[in-house]
């Protein structure tokens, strides 16, 4: 937790960074359509870093650049895959080609109740192929406060005819892609779906 607190605490180096590499990505704008495509990905995530600096810091909801139709929600962690990720708010597409999005009408990521959140498998959930029982999650919340998962199991539904449950009160965070993992399935209705459970019901606080 202590390398988690010093960066939640440097705002500032995090503003630095987002302009340093916009200015980068303005001066490829320039250049041409393909550069920016190259370095929009760089450029999206410093300016995401920065806004979930100003929500922790200042508990400013900013959308990371004009015209977003997101903002952070919630950071991911999964140590054991050098896993780090800005959740963002809703499911778009648009959203999700720079993250994974909280599902809207499930509980905020680490609260208590069930939370779902989903992503890209050829992109940013590419890893739950790789999450094993056990293995632990790190979900961090817009009031600082960290909460804890361990990954209780995966499988593969079909959106035809499942539904992922409610939950109860208890802290649970599921993570959906589309499966297969690999090159895109047109018109696949099939879901990788990885449930966490929390490890204590207290969440920790910075």
């Amino acid at each position: 937790m202590t390398s988690r607190r010093k960066r939640a605490a440097r705002p500032g180096l995090a503003a630095l960074g987002a302009l340093a590499v916009l200015l980068l990505g303005l001066g490829l704008w320039h250049l041409g359509g393909t550069g920016w495509i190259y370095a929009k990905t760089g450029v999206a995530q410093a300016m995401l870093e920065s806004a979930w600096a100003a929500r922790l810091t200042e508990g400013k909801t900013l959308r990371p650049w004009p015209g977003a139709v997101t903002h952070p929600v919630a950071r991911l962690e999964v140590p054991a895959l050098d896993v780090d990720l800005i959740v963002l708010s809703g499911t778009s597409k648009r959203t999700l080609a720079f993250g994974p999005g909280h599902i809207d009408g499930t509980v905020p990521p680490g609260e208590a109740g069930h939370s779902i959140l989903t992503g890209d498998r050829d992109t940013h959930f590419d890893f739950l192929q790789k999450l094993k029982p056990g293995t632990l999650l790190w979900i961090q919340r817009a009031d600082g406060g960290w909460r804890r998962y361990r990954v209780a199991g995966a499988e593969v539904l079909d959106s035809r005819n499942a539904q992922l449950a409610s939950g109860s009160g208890w802290p649970v965070l599921s993570l959906v892609t589309d499966w297969p993992f690999g090159p895109a399935e047109t018109g696949s209705r099939r879901h990788y779906v990885v449930t966490a459970e929390a490890v204590t019901e207290v969440a920790l606080n910075d």
